[in-house]
């Protein structure tokens, strides 16, 4: 068994193949995590598998090769395929709540490669940044590749504690604060609207980055989140990150920014993409088929009603069996985030995996080496059936 992250053992993606014997499992993988059998992972951030849109892709893929059109399998434009950006321009002007220009867009390999691509154009080693606390965790391995100082900042059920912002850039300059503003992972709390209009403004102020992750903003339950961060993108100092991983697949590498040209020109004259070319033309032309013909659209409202359902159902299961642990259920995104005074979250993973059930202790999302009264469970990876049976194993634990 490795370490993970935190320093301790744990299951995280190909843990689990060294966990357990390999005659249970092929020799060779495909995808990034292994389950074992009878084994449920509550913590999981990945899709359930039958919630990946197969036969919307094949589709949107027939029609494409269909038209004759070899230009997609050339290199791409730097920027991304025009076609592509302004069918993704539609859609985001229709779902984020202001007009989007496909001018401002800039096709991506998803988010992580975008993190990294944005650290080594604006940073270098030794930099300061500031992050959440807590933080989407695999970010965080980003930023220490790149050698960055990570600064956290306090949130609380609205966001960001602007308070506390100010208060460290009285000590630090950052080159860019990254936030997961809408729907976060792990907490599930979103940004205000207040808050992210005073952010912009101390960005202005300050001279930092904003690098906005919204890969969770389409993914709104019981209540509409506040306008995409790309609404502020004029104030030169914003860079909105968006991702099909949560609202079509993972496996197709495929996102975008929304910036202002002056960042914008920064992005697309870097030697990678004068080399390489534009990022994905192949994957983002059979994406613009599937956007076109209103499949994504059609998709989103599958996700919402299933994981709206999930989010119901893993809330009032929580409630019911695990009173201890104190939690505000999400109104959007993937993720619980509980708290229970006085427990230690790797010992509770410990005894949640003799049980055959998993979660991801709060230690992992933060910068700060704390949070270890706290948890994070997901609704994307089973069905109702197995949060049900996932919660009750979790109950025994508690015990």
């Amino acid at each position: 068994m490795s370490m993970d992250a935190s320093g301790y053992c744990g299951f995280l993606r190909k843990d689990f193949v060294s966990c357990y014997t390999l005659t249970m499992m092929p020799n060779f993988q495909t995808i990034q995590t292994l389950i074992p059998p009878g084994f449920i992972d509550l913590g999981a951030g990945e899709p359930q598998p039958e919630l990946l849109p197969l036969d919307l892709l094949r589709d949107a893929a027939a029609h494409r090769f269909g038209l004759g059109d070899k230009d997609f399998l050339q290199y791409g434009l730097e920027q991304g395929d025009g076609y592509f950006r302004a069918a993704l321009a539609g859609f985001l002007s229709t779902h984020c709540g202001s007009s989007v220009s496909h001018d401002d867009l800039f096709t991506t390999s998803g988010i992580s490669s975008a993190l990294s691509l944005l650290c080594t154009l604006f940073t270098k080693p030794g930099d300061t940044i500031y992050v959440e606390e807590p933080s989407y965790f695999l970010a965080l391995r980003i930023f220490v590749d790149h050698g960055l100082h990570v600064v956290p900042i306090r949130t609380d059920t609205s966001g960001l504690v602007l308070e506390d912002m100010v208060a460290a850039l009285n000590v630090s300059k950052p080159k860019f604060i990254y936030v997961v503003p809408t729907f976060q992972n792990p907490s599930g709390q979103t940004l205000s609207q207040e808050r992210r209009e005073q952010l912009v403004e101390l960005a202005k102020e300050h001279d930092f980055l904003i690098l906005a992750d919204e890969v969770y903003q389409f993914l709104s339950y019981t209540q509409a989140p506040p306008k995409s961060f790309g609404a502020y993108i004029d104030s030169e100092h914003v860079i909105s990150l968006g991702s099909f991983s949560k609202i079509l697949a993972p496996g197709l590498r495929l996102g975008w920014l929304q910036t202002h040209q002056s960042i914008m020109q920064k992005i697309i004259s870097c030697g990678m993409l004068d080399s390489g070319g534009g990022m994905n033309p192949f994957t983002s032309t059979i994406v613009r088929s599937l956007i076109e013909s209103g499949g994504l659209d059609r998709n989103l409202s599958t996700l919402l009603d299933v994981l709206g359902k999930r989010v119901r159902v893993m809330s009032e299961l929580l409630q019911k069996h695990i009173p201890q642990a104190q939690f505000i259920p999400p109104h959007g995104g993937y993720f619980f985030w509980l708290h229970v005074p006085g427990m230690d979250a790797k010992e509770l993973r410990k005894k949640a995996q003799a049980h055959k059930v998993d979660l991801r202790p709060g230690i992992l999302f933060s910068s700060a080496n704390g949070l270890n009264e706290h948890f994070r469970l997901s609704v994307s990876h089973y069905g109702v059936d197995r949060i049900e049976e996932g919660v009750l194993r979790l109950k025994d634990c508690f015990k």
